[in-house]
């Protein structure tokens, strides 16, 4: 199928239209942002399981198997109904021309509405406005974070991305805003009063005391909010879906709060968050794939860091990232940085392209052709040594596969 990025919502509307509307049946929260909105659509997702709600989630890309992108309190949508609903539907998906996202998200839509979820939590992919998941009228939506990337599609600026994402704003429904650049946070401002949203900023509810959090809301109070997800970032993105779900489902049971935390990674499938995939040497997978990312990742990270005698950096970009950014802000916590090209992705940065940027900013790097192996390789290196896995959720999927094949558990030592 067309894979390309289109930008317009006309055709999943009439797509969605012959499928009986199944979106119109949902009761949605909408997430976008920079970074984080995978995580805190997994902490809202897992936080309505606990409470006993039927909960469909939607996020992409996946790592492994296409069916992690569509689940139902943290089961993947079967094989059976995605062939089901390819056969039913491929005369239409082809004469539409319509692109695999497009499809994919109409798909959950349907799946969704089928199994008569309760609540359906739902990522954008790609901005907002023009994103199309951004067909519904959700309870409420939810901005994460804005920095720059998809520059050539979104804009150039932080606030011609404020203005993409905030196409997520729906008139009189509420929205939620992480911690965000001033610009940034003026322009939603004024999109969520264009449309008589109220909104709701995180920082009102929060308070940073070195690693731990304070969230506080007249209903709740957690004094010191950790997540089995590391990062002081993840404890914000769990903040922010505690706070979208106080507000619009007047929910405050905090014991189910905290399990929903706790119990996010089976309650949700998420992957790829600071992951340790193997121990001795330690191999790490995050998904950090943008320069935002990349420092909150590494802020973390030196803890860590301390413990290896040697640090090791596997990276990769798409080409409408700030790929020279993300290896300068990178190039001093890792002794080498591996450099590799994702296959059979259009916008992919290119290897000699990636040596190029290291070249000019004198960082000592070497160039991966064969990820397999080089995995393979280095699960043989010295024990004390570490290997960090970032740059793209692509390279991650990469990765993953090679751990998903090769390695039995019993070969995992600790």
């Amino acid at each position: 199928h067309n894979r390309g990025i289109k930008l317009g919502l006309e055709k999943t509307f009439e797509f969605l239209k012959k499928l009986g509307d199944p979106h119109k049946d949902l009761k949605c929260f909408h997430i976008a942002g920079s970074n984080g909105k995978g995580s805190t659509s997994s902490f809202i997702a897992s936080i309505l399981t606990e409470a006993g709600y039927k909960t469909g989630l939607y996020t992409s890309p996946h790592f492994i198997r296409f069916n992690e992108r569509i689940r139902i309190n943290g089961q993947p949508v079967p094989d059976k109904y995605i062939v089901q609903f390819m056969q039913e539907n491929e005369k239409e998906i082809t004469n539409a021309g319509l692109t695999f996202f497009e499809v994919t998200t109409c798909m959950a839509f349907k799946y969704f509405r089928d199994q008569e979820v309760d609540f359906a939590v739902i990522e954008t992919g790609l901005g907002g406005t023009y994103d199309s998941t951004n067909v519904i009228d959700p309870l409420a939506s939810i901005i994460t974070s804005i920095s720059l990337e998809h520059t050539n599609i979104l804009g150039d600026s932080l606030e011609l991305i404020a203005e993409a994402k905030g196409g997520i704003i729906k008139a009189g429904r509420p929205v939620f805003l992480g911690l965000l650049p001033g610009v940034a946070r003026g322009r939603l401002m004024q999109i969520a009063a264009e449309k008589g949203s109220k909104c709701y900023f995180l920082e009102e509810y929060v308070n940073r005391r070195g690693d731990s959090i304070e969230f506080y809301s007249s209903e709740l109070y957690f004094d010191d909010l950790t997540t089995p997800l590391r990062g002081n970032y993840q404890q914000l993105n769990a903040s922010l879906a505690i706070l979208a779900l106080n507000k619009v489902l007047r929910f405050s049971d905090n014991g189910k709060i905290l399990k929903g935390i706790r119990n996010v990674i089976s309650n949700s499938g998420i992957q790829g968050r600071f992951e340790k995939v193997y121990n001795k040497p330690a191999i790490f997978l995050d998904s950090a794939h943008n320069v935002e990312g990349i420092i909150s990742f590494l802020r973390e990270f030196v803890k860590e860091k301390k413990k290896h005698r040697k640090n090791y950096l596997l990276f990769s970009s798409l080409n409408d990232k700030s790929t020279e950014q993300m290896l300068i802000e990178s190039s001093s916590h890792f002794d080498l940085i591996y450099l590799f090209e994702l296959e059979g992705n259009d916008r992919a940065a290119k290897i000699d392209d990636l040596a190029g940027l290291a070249e000019k900013n004198l960082i000592k790097y070497q160039k991966v052709t064969d990820i397999k192996s080089f995995i393979r390789k280095f699960m043989g290196a010295a024990e004390d040594e570490c290997l960090v896995v970032y740059g793209s959720m692509y390279l991650v999927a990469e990765v993953k596969k090679v751990f998903e094949k090769n390695i039995t558990v019993t070969s995992f030592k600790v």
